[in-house]
């Protein structure tokens, strides 16, 4: 199932590649349902805050009534910002499915592990590398076609 889901994040990441955005996508998943997705948005907007997962959180927040997201897992392409692990913890997600790794700006392993500071109140499960080349291809052939711009 993890496959299927991320594939679904990585439906999300092609909407922001087309939008110009930075290609990262997210869906939240409980009970094997997908209940939100996200895309960035941040150049759209002009939100700083726009990031995919933030977008997602907010939605599933809204499905559920309530900022608590027990109970759910997040997808995501890339690995989250800083801002983003902040916001796993404090939504309570159970788990959070990485496709792929940033190490100049992850913050669930990378360059920080928010996710999993045991100084923090809640602790997200992490699955690494989920169709890893599919999500760091994406990434890759966005900032190749920039340069070329």
């Amino acid at each position: 199932m993890k496959d299927f889901f991320m594939k679904e994040a990585l439906k999300e990441a092609k909407k922001a590649y087309n939008l110009r955005e930075i290609p990262i996508g997210a869906v939240i998943v409980k009970n094997n349902e997908i209940i939100a997705r996200g895309h960035n948005l941040r150049e759209t907007a002009k939100d700083p805050t726009a990031h995919a997962e933030i977008i997602a959180i907010r939605r599933a927040s809204q499905v559920l009534g309530g900022w608590r997201l027990t109970g759910c897992d997040l997808y995501v392409t890339i690995e989250p910002c800083s801002m983003c692990a902040g916001a796993i913890v404090m939504a309570r997600i159970n788990r959070l499915f990485i496709g792929s790794m940033d190490p100049k700006g992850g913050a669930a392993g990378s360059l920080y592990n928010i996710v999993n500071d045991d100084r923090l109140n809640h602790k997200a499960e992490v699955i690494y590398n989920v169709l890893s080349d599919e999500c760091s291809s994406i990434m890759k052939e966005f900032f190749r076609s920039l340069r070329k711009k």
